[in-house]
């Protein structure tokens, strides 16, 4: 069977090089006689793979040497818990943009553990933009700030970053790392789970400023505690190995691919294609109007009804277009368009919708 163009939000698809790389390795990395599966996390071997990742992704984002590079698990839910538990060292407050479902989680989770103050959302506009911040409302005295720079479900990016001056931003980047370029150094924390741009489900990135380990809450479990993974070099426990080894390998190649920043013209590129299809009918509509919100990475557009919709996913699937629904809290359609979706597969998919328009005229 060929294989499918894959708009999944996460789990997503990845690179074609990556998975026949990963192949060739699969029962004999490097001649050790094994998989990374079977490997011991405290082998030579895997030693090589987790440095190397680190080494690579620190020269792909331009990490300074300030920052710890964690390689952990629980996905980016888990950090909803363990930022707070370990950043909520003084007036055990902070600051929440509301952009979407999952900064909602993240105020949430955030509560359990102190004050979250909730600066500005855009809730009562569906998250269908990002709410204008005024830095009057800011917390001078927050333990961090926090932001979700690209909302997967409702496709809204924050593209202008907010001056928090002293106040540690923190930015949950699970759906738009490594697709979109970023100052490492403007952020105190970055975390990012890996299904969307970096490797599959089970690895969780996370960057931090290393004075801001070492303060964690009492309460706070050790396998919640940045300190214990950063003195252990991610190998507290058990890591994820194989989740790690595919991210090294998504790091290389994007280093191959020109880096991050020929990555962001690739994905801009794919993303003001769709976008003009979507504007130029007559049948498809992007719940974000505005183009200065609109993410390059998740594109919802909706159908005038939901039959129309089930008739279109319908049709894309037979086509090997899959994984258009949208998320079952919006319905519609969504097409995620991660760094490994090739520029062939969004022209398929551009190709598709005026097809079905021309067919499906209302």
């Amino acid at each position: 069977m060929a294989r499918v163009f894959n708009f999944s939000a996460g789990p997503a698809m990845l690179p074609e090089p990556v998975l026949k790389k990963a192949a060739e390795e699969m029962l004999d990395y490097k001649g050790s006689g094994m998989s990374v599966m079977e490997m011991s996390h405290r082998s030579k071997p895997f030693e090589e793979i987790i440095n190397g990742a680190e080494a690579t992704l620190r020269e792909i984002m331009g990490i300074p040497d300030t920052y710890y590079v964690l390689f952990l698990q629980g996905g980016a839910s888990m950090q909803f818990a363990m930022v707070p538990l370990n950043l909520f060292k003084n007036s055990k407050k902070a600051d929440f943009v509301n952009t979407g479902t999952w900064s909602k989680k993240a105020i949430s989770e955030a509560k359990k553990y102190g004050t979250a103050n909730v600066v500005a959302s855009s809730e009562d506009k569906k998250f269908a933009e990002i709410p204008v911040l005024d830095p009057a409302k800011f917390s001078k005295d927050a333990d961090f700030f926090h932001i979700t720079t690209n909302n997967t479900i409702e496709g809204t990016t924050i593209r202008e970053l907010p001056d928090t001056g002293a106040v540690p931003l923190v930015a949950d980047m699970s759906s738009n790392i490594l697709g979109e370029q970023y100052d490492v150094a403007k952020f105190g924390l970055i975390y990012a789970g890996a299904q969307k741009n970096i490797g599959p489900a089970g690895v969780t990135v996370v960057i931090i400023k290393k004075d801001l380990v070492g303060s964690a809450l009492p309460i706070t479990p050790t396998m919640l505690d940045y300190k214990i993974h950063a003195e252990n070099g991610s190998l507290y426990n058990t890591p994820p190995c194989y989740a790690i080894y595919i991210s090294k390998l998504v790091f290389e190649w994007i280093k191959a691919e020109g880096g991050v920043k020929a990555i962001e013209a690739r994905n801009k590129e794919k993303a003001a294609m769709l976008y003009n299809a979507i504007d130029n009918s007559k049948l498809y509509k992007a719940p974000v109007a505005n183009p200065k919100f609109r993410s390059i990475m998740n594109v919802p557009f909706a159908l005038p009804t939901e039959a129309l919709d089930e008739k279109f996913l319908a049709e894309a699937k037979k086509l090997g277009l899959t994984t258009l629904k949208g998320h079952r809290s919006v319905g519609g359609c969504r097409a995620s368009i991660y760094n490994a979706m090739p520029v062939e597969g969004v022209k398929k998919l551009v190709e598709f919708m005026k097809n079905f328009e021309i067919n499906n005229k209302v």
